[in-house]
């Protein structure tokens, strides 16, 4: 083997790592599954946007060509779900096929917490690898490092993480652009570290003697709340501190080509084996720092123009999908982890330049909020061997895509100890039936809600929901909770329990069956 290159030994050493895995999970792979070319499948995670912000939902303040594209040619979905209005809920459900409320430990997570998703537990990506897929991350990850003890070493070996976890290549951050490490992370370890300045990171108090956002407020580029006031990166203060690493800092401005370009590598590399690609982009969180060539590319401001680069990296793997002639079997899923804020932490002038572009299109809240406007997401499905135009009004959440996607791998049946909320749900997303999900459960930060049909029900308790600039709003539900019709007020704005006591207390009971909770 002296004469392999170091990308097969790697490669050779990652199967080796992941034997255990594949044989535990190959069990349930049907005998003829590969027969017959099975599809690649590219999974694009946008971060904060909202059901409205595309132009194929509506979206006026910026326009959307290349995922637009994808929408006419593809399924564009009117009732797909995050099951979460944050981001780590969302993405553990969606990766491990659980309800994020089943888990404590799936709350909104600083950069230096601890794996929350148990080592035992599939996900889509172990799953698949044991189907015979080729698995990557490539982008944000936000799900914790490290052992529960919190003893990782960012200047060392960092795990476990998604390596361990199914994937056979990631590269990612840590948490959020606006949460320190500021540092990108390729499979294990912090890229282009030198070891004579180590990175110390805390979220309890300062470490080394850099400014921060509080200390020195003239350096920065944009002004922040309390909370984003932390450690200066690339003039930019963030929530926690951070000393060392000076080599491995990125710039906000080239996060979006730097994924490209890994993703891109990894889909030229994989053409021989079908690939899972989790692509889950940061636009368009904050900090909102879009590259030069894409500020000004719509009239929103930075919101806008994050927006306009997110459409731009999804053309440019439909441009390499075509060259490497993937492109008619690839699977490509276009989603967001929840709905849309607008300030967040930085005064990037989203609000005062917002004008009439309604972000979470026609329905009610947003981030962190269980009304609509929280998990009411965009999504497009396309695969030109199979999925032909159409729109679907088919309930599909987040929470379906490891069994829908592992039913379309040829898997017949999951590991029993699988994420049991997610339900094969793959001809409705693929619009070959018009019959999704009988109901989905909808977290907000610290309530829960329910939707069956046409009807949609919240219990008790306090729930998120938007006010003027800056402001939020803690929108009280009394003790019987509200009812909403959907189909008559998509925007939740009249309360019809009253009028049906009998629909509100049916779906207050189901709500408590499927979470195990009483309201």
């Amino acid at each position: 083997m002296a004469g392999d290159s170091p990308m097969l030994m790697r490669k050779m050493s990652l199967r080796l790592k992941f034997a255990p895995l594949l044989l535990a999970v190959a069990a349930f792979v049907v005998e003829g599954a590969s027969i017959g070319k099975r599809p690649n499948m590219l999974l694009i995670y946008a971060d904060d946007i909202g059901y409205g912000d595309l132009s194929c939902y509506g979206g006026t303040g910026v326009h959307t060509p290349n995922v637009d594209a994808l929408a006419k040619s593809g399924l564009k979905h009117y009732s797909g779900y995050s099951s979460s209005s944050t981001c780590t809920p969302s993405r553990y459900s969606l990766l491990t096929g659980q309800y994020a409320f089943r888990n404590e430990g799936a709350q909104i997570l600083p950069g230096s917490a601890p794996l929350i998703i148990d080592l035992e537990r599939p996900t889509i990506a172990g799953v698949l690898k044991g189907a015979g897929y080729r698995t990557a991350l490539v982008g944000k990850w936000h799900l914790g490092l490290g052992k529960a003890d919190g003893s990782m070493d960012w200047n060392g070996t960092i795990g476990p993480g998604p390596l361990q976890l199914g994937f056979d290549k990631a590269f990612f951050l840590a948490a959020t652009g606006d949460r320190v490490p500021s540092v990108f992370i390729d499979d294990h370890a912090v890229l282009g570290l030198d070891p004579a300045d180590p990175i110390s990171v805390s979220y309890q108090k300062r470490v080394g003697n850099e400014p921060t956002g509080i200390s020195h407020p003239e350096l920065l580029r944009v002004q922040a709340d309390r909370q984003h006031s932390g450690t200066i990166v690339n003039g930019i203060s963030r929530i926690g501190y951070m000393a060392g690493g000076e080599s491995a800092r990125f710039r906000d401005e080239d996060l979006s080509d730097r994924f490209l370009d890994e993703a891109i590598a990894f889909i030229e590399e994989e053409r021989e084996e079908p690939f899972f690609l989790y692509f889950a982009t940061h636009e368009n969180h904050v900090p909102r720092m879009p590259h030069p060539r894409f500020q000004g590319a719509s009239s929103l401001g930075p919101r806008g123009d994050a927006i306009a680069q997110f459409d731009w990296s999804v053309g440019k793997l439909v441009e390499v999908l075509k060259e490497t002639d993937q492109y008619r079997n690839t699977l490509i899923i276009i989603t967001s982890d929840n709905g849309p804020v607008l300030f967040d932490g930085y005064w990037d002038g989203a609000e005062q330049k917002n004008g009439d572009h309604q972000a979470a299109g026609p329905y009610r809240g947003g981030k962190y909020s269980a009304f609509e406007g929280g998990t009411r997401s965009p999504m497009i499905v396309h695969w030109p061997e199979r999925v032909k135009p159409g729109e679907s009004e088919a309930i599909v959440s987040q929470v379906d895509f490891l069994a829908s996607l592992a039913a379309l791998a040829g898997v017949e049946a999951l590991p029993a100890n699988a994420g049991k909320d997610g339900q094969n749900v793959s001809d409705a997303l693929l619009g070959e039936s018009d019959q999704g999900r009988e109901h989905v459960v909808q977290q907000g930060m610290g309530s829960l809600a329910i939707r069956q049909g046409d009807w949609k029900y919240i219990p008790k308790g306090i729930v998120s929901d938007r006010g003027g600039i800056g402001e939020w709003i803690r929108h009280r539900v009394g003790e019987k909770g509200e009812l909403y019709n959907l189909k008559k007020d998509p925007g939740e704005t009249v309360d019809v329990r009253s009028q049906y006591p009998k629909k509100a207390d049916e779906l207050r009971k189901l709500l408590e069956t499927e979470t195990g909770r009483t309201f």
